[in-house]
């Protein structure tokens, strides 16, 4: 069960969810078994409503977060506090937002507010797990990040300065 507490690790490339991406399959890995969608090729050229600049400018009202006019992005967690940070970078097509790559660490919580500079919830999402080539949708996302947030007995991952 995640909680508010629930600290997120991945490496994705955020999409938005096309018509007709379909759970198809399973992905193992050292956190878990996952089910993948199978997505048409044609769904993955289609950017997100929202137009590029508009997304820089909803991101860059995120405190902490350092937007780039190319795209670039990097995010910080407040001090004091736990120590998280996310990188990432948008990818523009005819004036929209393609795909973000994403990679880091942050609180569920925090992940929740870079969703929605992209128009989650209304917008449905999906991810592409960046080591294994799958895409999960954002429920089974949420899942194998929070695993991979937590090392051990309850400890989280660590993030790096």
């Amino acid at each position: 069960m995640m909680t508010d507490h629930t600290v997120y690790a991945f490496e994705v490339v955020l999409h938005p969810r096309p018509p007709g991406a379909a759970v198809a399959g399973e992905h193992t890995d050292q956190w878990g078994t996952w089910p993948v969608l199978e997505v048409p090729r044609a769904g993955l050229a289609e950017p997100f409503a929202i137009g590029f600049d508009a997304a820089l400018a909803s991101l860059d009202r995120l405190p902490r977060m350092f937007v780039e006019p190319d795209g670039a992005i990097v995010w910080r967690a407040s001090k004091p506090g736990p120590n998280w940070q996310v990188d990432g970078n948008l990818a523009e097509r005819e004036g929209g937002v393609l795909a973000v790559e994403l990679k880091g660490s942050c609180p569920a919580a925090e992940f929740d507010h870079l969703l929605a500079a992209f128009g989650w919830p209304e917008a449905a999402v999906m991810l592409q797990l960046v080591r294994a080539g799958v895409f999960v949708d954002e429920p089974t996302f949420r899942f194998h990040a929070a695993a991979r947030g937590v090392l051990g007995a309850g400890q989280t991952l660590p993030v790096q300065p």
